[in-house]
C-alpha cells in the first residue's frame, strides 16, 4: 500500500488536538505510527509527560477525511482526544 502526501484543495485543513495519553502508553511511539499509517503531516507544539500520564498538543495537517481517521485510530488506542481552544497555543 502506498502512501500518499496530502493535497491542497478544500478538503485540506489544520486541526490542533490535546492528547491525553494513559500510562501504559507512554513509552510508545504513537505519533510516529500515526504518521506511517495515514497521510497526516504531524507536528507537536507543545508535551509534558511524567509517570502517570502524557500530554501532547499535536497539530494535524491533511485532508478532512485522514484527519477524522487519524483521530478514530488514537481514540481506539485509548488515548483521549480534544480539540484545542483557539488562542491557547500561538507560538
Amino acid at each position: 500500500m502506498k502512501k500518499t502526501k496530502p493535497t491542497g484543495g478544500a478538503s485540506f485543513q489544520q486541526s490542533r488536538l490535546w492528547l491525553m495519553y494513559p500510562a501504559r502508553l507512554i513509552t510508545n511511539p504513537v505519533i510516529w505510527e500515526l504518521s506511517r499509517k495515514f497521510p497526516v503531516i504531524t507536528n507537536v507544539r507543545q508535551a509534558s509527560v511524567t509517570d502517570e500520564i502524557g500530554i501532547v498538543c499535536l497539530e494535524l495537517s491533511g485532508r478532512r477525511a485522514d484527519i477524522k481517521s487519524s483521530i478514530q485510530w488514537l481514540e481506539k488506542l485509548g488515548i483521549k482526544v480534544e480539540p484545542v481552544e483557539i488562542g491557547v497555543i500561538e507560538s
